[in-house]
C-alpha cells in the first residue's frame, strides 16, 4: 500500500506479488451410500480407515453389500471415504419399531440410531454423586444421578455420563446425550412431568411371560391366545428392527436425503451405489440420476455390472440395451468378484467391484499421479481369489470397444483391472472424454481452478488482474506439466493459460465477466501395444 510522505528521507514500501497459489484438492475422497447395520441415517460421515467404519457403522453385515464395498475399498488402497447410510422403516403392520426401547432405573432411553443393534444395548444407574456438584449446578443431591451404557455387541463401546439431571441444568440428560452420546438417547419430551416408573417395560414383559407359562403349567389345555398375542405385541413394542429392503425413493425422494446428503461435504470424487434390490441390482434410473449428479459434483460414478451378466454375451446385451446412463462421468466394471464371506464360514460368494476399483484409483493416484489410468498389471486386486467370470482375450476384445471395463485373471500377475474407458468410451461414440485418465485429470484441474481462482471476484476487471490470473494458473498448470501429467516436451507443446484482452472483451468488462481459457494436452492409456517384428535376411557378399 503507499506510503503517506510526511518526512524528508527513505522509505519502505512493500509491493504485492501477486502471487496466490492454486493447491490441487484430492482425487480419490469416495463416497458409499447404502444400508449398515448401525450409525447415523442420512447424514455424511467421513472416515479414515475399515476400523471407523466397524466403530460407527457395525462392520461387516450379511445382506448389506456396502459394508464389503467398503472393506475391499480400504483393502485396496483406499485411504478416505464418506459413508451415508440409509434406513427404510418397515411400515408392515407388526412391523418392529425402528429404535430399540429400554427403560433402566427411571430412565426411559431408546437407541441413537435406527436398527437392531440397539438389543445388544445394556445400562445401569447409580446415585453416587456429590452434594458439591449438586450445589453447583443449583440443585440437590436427589435430582442428580450417574448412568452408564454399554453395548454389548461384536466391538462394542461403553459410555458413563456423571451428574445427569431431569431438572433444567447444565446436566440434563436429554440434553447431554444428544450432544456425546454415540449410543442412546433419552425417550420422551422435555419436560417430563411424570417420568416412567422403575417397573420399565421389559419388568412387564417378563411378568407377563411369567403368567403365561405358571397358567399353562397348571391349566396345559387352557386357551392361552389372548395373553400369548398380548406378550408377542409388548415384545415388539421393544423390539427394534433393521428395516425394509431400500427403495429407490430412499436416495432420491427428498433433497436433503439419500444421494443428496451428500451436499453436507465439500468434496468427494468418486461414487459407489452397492446393489440394494432383492435381485442384487441398482435401479437404472438411480444410475441415471447418480450420474447426473455427478457431472454436477465433479466426480466419477463407479457403476457395477448387473447380477444377470453371468457371461461375455450377457454383458454384451446388457450393455447395449442400456444401463441407465451414458455419461463421461460414469464407467461400468465386469465381472463380479468372488471373496470368502467371513459371515458364513469363509465359502466363496460374489460381491460388487466398485469398492476394490475406488481403492485402486486411489492407489495409483498416491503412486502415479491422477493422469495414470487405474488399471494394467500394476493394478491388482487385492483379497480377491476369483473372479465370477474368466474372460479370454477374444471376449475382452468384444467388451472393450463398447466401454466395458474387464477384470482380468493373469498367470502370476493375478486379477487386474484391465480396462480404463467411461461409459462414453465405446468406439462408436468417438468422445473426447473416452478414456477415465483424461476425464479424471479434467475434474481435478476443473475443480482445483474452481476453488483456487475465488479471489478473483470483485477484483478491478483489467490487465493488471488479468497478469495475476496467467501467473498463478499458468504455475498450477506447469506444476502438472513437471510432474508428468501432460503430453509434450515443453510447457508450450502441453498447456497454455489465456487472459487477456481477447478473451475478454469490452462487452464482457462491462458485464462483469473475465474469461479465463485454459487448454492441456492429455495423456492417453496405452491400449494396444503392437510390436513389429520382421527378419533380417543375410547380407550376400558378391
Amino acid at each position: 500500500m503507499p506510503v503517506t510522505t510526511t518526512y524528508p528521507g527513505v522509505y519502505i514500501e512493500e509491493i504485492p506479488s501477486g502471487v496466490r497459489t492454486i493447491t490441487g484438492v484430492a482425487t480419490s475422497i469416495t463416497a458409499f451410500i447404502g444400508r449398515a447395520k448401525r450409525g447415523p441415517v442420512n447424514e455424511a460421515k467421513t472416515i479414515n480407515n475399515y476400523g471407523d467404519y466397524e466403530r460407527i457403522f457395525g462392520g461387516l453385515d450379511i445382506g448389506n453389500s456396502m459394508s464389503y464395498a467398503v472393506r475391499d475399498f480400504f483393502g485396496n488402497g483406499g485411504s478416505q471415504a464418506i459413508i451415508v447410510r440409509l434406513y427404510h422403516t418397515d411400515t408392515s403392520e407388526g412391523a418392529d419399531p425402528p429404535k430399540t426401547q429400554f427403560t433402566v432405573g427411571n430412565v426411559a432411553m431408546e437407541a441413537a440410531y435406527e436398527g437392531a443393534w440397539g438389543a445388544y444395548l445394556r445400562a445401569e444407574t447409580d446415585t453416587e454423586v456429590s452434594e458439591e456438584v449438586a450445589a453447583n449446578l443449583g440443585l440437590t443431591k436427589a435430582d442428580l444421578f450417574n448412568l452408564t451404557v454399554r453395548d454389548a455387541g461384536p466391538g462394542g463401546d461403553t459410555e458413563k455420563y456423571l451428574n445427569l439431571s431431569f431438572k433444567e441444568s447444565l446436566r440434563r440428560v436429554d440434553k447431554v446425550l444428544e450432544a456425546q452420546s454415540k449410543l442412546v438417547r433419552w425417550r420422551g419430551d422435555y419436560p417430563d412431568d411424570a417420568p416412567p416408573a422403575p417397573q420399565a417395560e421389559k419388568d412387564a414383559v417378563t411378568v407377563a411371560e411369567k403368567a403365561l407359562q405358571d397358567k399353562k403349567e397348571a391349566d396345559p389345555d387352557a386357551d392361552t391366545t389372548a395373553e400369548e398375542a398380548a406378550v408377542a405385541a409388548a415384545k415388539a413394542a421393544l423390539a427394534a428392527s433393521d428395516g425394509a429392503r431400500l427403495d429407490i425413493n430412499d436416495f432420491t425422494g427428498d433433497s436433503t436425503k439419500g444421494l443428496y446428503a451428500l451436499e453436507q461435504v465439500d468434496l468427494f470424487n468418486l461414487l459407489c451405489l452397492p446393489p440394494y434390490l432383492a435381485d442384487g441390482n441398482v435401479d437404472k434410473s438411480l444410475i441415471a440420476k447418480a450420474a447426473t449428479y455427478c457431472e454436477k459434483r465433479r466426480a466419477m460414478l463407479l457403476v457395477d455390472p448387473r447380477a444377470d451378466w453371468t457371461d461375455k454375451d450377457k454383458a454384451k446385451t446388457g450393455i447395449a440395451s442400456g444401463i441407465g446412463a451414458v455419461s463421461k462421468n460414469a464407467a461400468v466394471f465386469f465381472p463380479r468378484l468372488k471373496q470368502t464371506n467371513p459371515l458364513r464360514e469363509n465359502r466363496l460368494e460374489e460381491f460388487v467391484p466398485c469398492g476394490a476399483v475406488a481403492g485402486i484409483m486411489s492407489r495409483t493416484d498416491t503412486q502415479r499421479g491422477v493422469w495414470k489410468a487405474p488399471a494394467g498389471i500394476e493394478a491388482t486386486l487385492r483379497g480377491v481369489p476369483e473372479l465370477s467370470v474368466k474372460l479370454t482375450d477374444a471376449e475382452n476384445g468384444e467388451l472393450n470397444p463398447l466401454g466395458v471395463n474387464c477384470l482380468r485373471n493373469f498367470p502370476i500377475i493375478g486379477r487386474v483391472v484391465w480396462g480404463s474407458r467411461t461409459l462414453r468410451g465405446a468406439d462408436l461414440l468417438a468422445d473426447e472424454y473416452k478414456y477415465i485418465p483424461v476425464r479424471r485429470l479434467a475434474l481435478y484441474i476443473e475443480e482445483s481452478l474452481f476453488r483456487g481462482t475465488k479471489w478473483v471476484v470483485f477484483e478491478p476487471n483489467d490487465e493488471p488482474l488479468w497478469a495475476q490470473i496467467r501467473l498463478n494458473v499458468g504455475a498450477f498448470m506447469h506444476n502438472l506439466f513437471r510432474q508428468g501429467a501432460f503430453q509434450g516436451t515443453t510447457p508450450k507443446d502441453a498447456y497454455f493459460v489465456k487472459c487477456d484482452k481477447e478473451t475478454t472483451t469490452q462487452n464482457d468488462i462491462d458485464r462483469g465477466i473475465v474469461n479465463i481459457v485454459v487448454g492441456f494436452a492429455p495423456l492417453k492409456p496405452a491400449e494396444f501395444v503392437i510390436i513389429k517384428l520382421q527378419q533380417i535376411a543375410g547380407e550376400l557378399e558378391v
